[in-house]
């Protein structure tokens, strides 16, 4: 019988781990490096090399660029077996603006969205904490430019024990969002197998249609998310057939981004406790190609916060604590009134917190059989 055959190398498991770490793609693989954050559960997966430079002047024209060329690039980041059916991205541009310190582009299972407010606060926190915009203390600030317009970006900076006596971290961050306006009165639309259903149209970067769950009997509840997310896709594409989206200044804004249901905070308290309550309403998100969102919607509240100022239910300067169908909670406030193009507009400032999840590094090997993907449900 002959001797089996000698192995050389390590020999026990413990002594792989060193010896995978060194693993190497080939010069023919396509990496791409990002940094992977979330903001209230509502996944941020930043793009930070290895993505080709994108064409344009405008945000809004490199955003046309990276869906006529790149395309693929998105779709291999955003789906499967990569990320899943609810992941969502960006891409930083340089500024458009000589007063901004970049730009960014947003995408996700379906497309290109033109303003994100879970993304802007995580920005600000990996910005500020990274050194990539100029760092001050409490509070450090900075514009950005996305395809809605300019958007100022706050970070609450603390100081930190390090090594070498000094450091800081991001606490909070928040953004002044764009104006934001409701955009006509409330309509109503026939919805197969939801009946009547009675909705505000309005914009907070990106428009929304709002429904009240309580009439269409929809509970809000985390575990009727199947459920939650039929009933946005259902309106939306019922919406999406009869009504024509016209934004007041850009073609590629007119657009229905999601539904938005709102109802009582699952936490909220009454009488006394009313000060401290966790959240005084829930603000649950389907947008895109039926994602859910895990955040209460940072365009989302700020297209409610117009809706409710509106209706003399949120001045300036008053606090609303809107929480999402996790829980987590937004800070929502109207800075102040102001016009846009024909709309009586506010420009709202919402706050949360957001946290550093991982950093990653994606590899597309030329022979894969899955160059963009693919998402089950």
């Amino acid at each position: 019988m002959r001797n089996p055959p000698v192995v050389t190398g390590p020999q026990r498991s413990a002594d792989l781990v060193p010896q995978l770490s060194q693993w190497a793609p080939a010069a023919s693989t396509l990496c791409i490096q990002t940094l992977d954050c979330h903001t209230a559960g509502e996944p941020l997966r930043i793009i930070t090399a290895g993505f080709p430079k994108l064409h344009g002047a405008t945000v809004l024209a490199q955003r046309q660029d990276c869906l006529q060329q790149h395309d693929a690039l998105r779709q291999l980041l955003m789906f499967e077996p990569r990320g899943h059916a609810d992941m969502y991205g960006c891409i930083i541009t340089p500024a458009e603006r000589p007063d901004s310190a970049f730009g960014v582009i947003f995408m996700h299972n379906e497309g290109y969205s033109t303003m994100c407010g879970h993304a802007m606060i995580a920005l600000a926190k990996v910005a500020v904490e990274s050194g990539a915009v100029a760092v001050t203390l409490p509070v450090s600030s900075f514009c950005v430019d996305a395809p809605c317009g300019q958007v100022r970006l706050y970070a609450e900076v603390v100081a930190t024990t390090t090594p070498d006596g000094s450091g800081f971290r991001v606490r909070d961050s928040w953004f002044d969002n764009v104006p934001s306006f409701v955009d006509g009165p409330r309509r109503m639309t026939e919805v197969p197998g939801l009946g009547t259903v009675s909705y505000q149209l309005a914009y907070g970067g990106a428009y929304y249609a709002y429904v009240e769950a309580a009439d269409i009997g929809l509970s809000l509840a985390a575990t009727n998310h199947r459920a939650i997310i039929a009933a946005g896709q259902q309106i939306k594409q019922q919406i999406n057939t009869e009504l024509q989206i016209s934004h007041p200044f850009a073609a590629d804004l007119s657009f229905l981004y999601g539904v938005i249901f709102t109802g009582p905070a699952e936490r909220a308290a009454t009488g006394a406790q009313a000060a401290t309550a966790a959240a005084d309403l829930r603000n649950v998100c389907v947008f895109a190609d039926g994602e859910l969102d895990r955040s209460p919607t940072g365009s989302g509240v700020s297209g409610l916060a117009a809706i409710l100022h509106q209706r003399g239910q949120l001045q300036p300067g008053q606090l609303l604590r809107v929480e999402s169908i996790t829980g987590a909670v937004f800070q929502l406030s109207v800075l102040q009134s102001c016009s846009y193009g024909p709309h009586r507009a506010v420009i709202p400032r919402v706050r949360g917190q957001a946290f550093v999840t991982g950093r990653q590094q994606f590899f597309l090997d030329p022979h894969d059989q899955f160059p963009q993907g693919f998402i089950f449900r």
